[in-house]
């Protein structure tokens, strides 16, 4: 199978409408298993990749001032049934530049596959860098998903980031995310993740507010079904005068699954203000009677219940103004 033939694969198992990807305008890299498929650049935009055992290692850098309009399409994927793949990304937004990445990670067939990311992120002066991760993955669970990154947003800067699985079993999901927020920047980091059957959710994602006047929100959503398991920590620590922080999680258990939140919200500055928010339960009655009522079966009204939680279509507004 030539080049060209893996990325129509790849990009076909996602399930959505790809043909804007292809437009002059739009910078795209496509990785399978080891090998960079296919590489289209934009003015203002730089990368740099290796391949390397079972992965590749990228240097992507956005150059000051540089505003890219539209979303840096960056494709992961494994076709086969089985194997490995290890990402290595540098990542330099320079100063005031601005630049979205839409990355799609797609493991259709998996039954045993292995996605490892670690990453280093440098968000320069008054800089806007947003990261949305979208996950396919097939029916069997097969997939060990595994993102370490280290962020460092300089002051004034912007950073917002987040996770969704879009469609397939969970599997096991790992995540270790480290922030460092410098003066009067911001972070929002977000998860959307339902997990079912026997799959295996771990979220450990901490920001540093080390500036005045930086602002931090952690916000994760999850959904549990049969025998699936989850554990969130996630960790906000104002050093800095004048920091706000906010940490919301929700997570929706039915059946046997099993959950565990743990915020862990710290003040080192008596002029920050850092709150936050757990719940866990089951799917709220009230509502489930309610669509009940309007001729949905159990089963179709707690999914939709989950549908609701996990949406990215709900008004974050509300949150983002607990640290503002």
């Amino acid at each position: 199978m030539g080049k060209s033939d893996v990325v129509l694969e790849l990009l076909k198992s996602l399930g959505v409408n790809v043909d804007p990807i292809f437009s002059d305008d739009v910078a795209r890299i496509q990785v399978h298993e080891n090998k960079v498929v296919g590489l289209h650049l934009v003015p203002g935009l730089h990368v740099h990749a290796d391949e390397i055992k079972d992965g590749i290692e990228a240097e992507i850098s956005i150059e000051r001032g540089k505003r890219i309009d539209k979303p840096i399409h960056i494709c992961f994927g494994i076709l086969p049934e089985e194997g490995l793949q290890k990402v290595k990304l540098h990542i330099y937004a320079q100063e005031e530049s601005k630049a979205m990445i839409l990355a799609h990670c797609t493991f259709p067939n998996a039954r045993q596959v292995k996605h490892i990311m670690d990453a280093d992120i440098e968000i320069g002066p008054n800089a806007h860098y947003a990261y949305f991760e979208r996950h396919v993955h097939g029916p069997h669970g097969g997939v060990s998903v595994i993102p370490n990154a280290k962020v460092h947003v300089q002051e004034g800067a912007e950073f917002s980031t987040e996770f969704e699985l879009i469609k397939g079993s969970a599997g096991n999901i790992e995540f270790q995310y480290e922030v460092n927020a410098e003066a009067q920047s911001k972070t929002e980091m977000t998860a959307r993740i339902s997990g079912t059957d026997n799959d295996d959710i771990r979220l450990h994602e901490t920001v540093h507010l080390l500036g005045e006047y930086s602002k931090g929100v952690i916000v994760s959503h999850i959904a549990l079904k049969h025998h699936a398991r989850a554990e969130v920590e996630n960790t906000l620590v104002a050093h800095a005068p004048f920091s706000r922080g906010h940490v919301d999680c929700k997570e929706i258990v039915v059946g046997n699954a099993q959950a565990k939140a743990i915020p862990i919200v710290l003040v080192k500055n008596p002029t920050a203000h850092v709150t936050h928010e757990a719940a866990i339960g089951s799917v709220d009655a009230k509502q489930l009677v309610t669509l009940m009522a309007h001729g949905l079966n159990e089963e179709e009204a707690t999914d939709l219940i989950i549908e609701g939680l996990l949406s990215k279509k709900q008004n974050w507004q509300s949150v983002i103004k607990e640290v503002e």
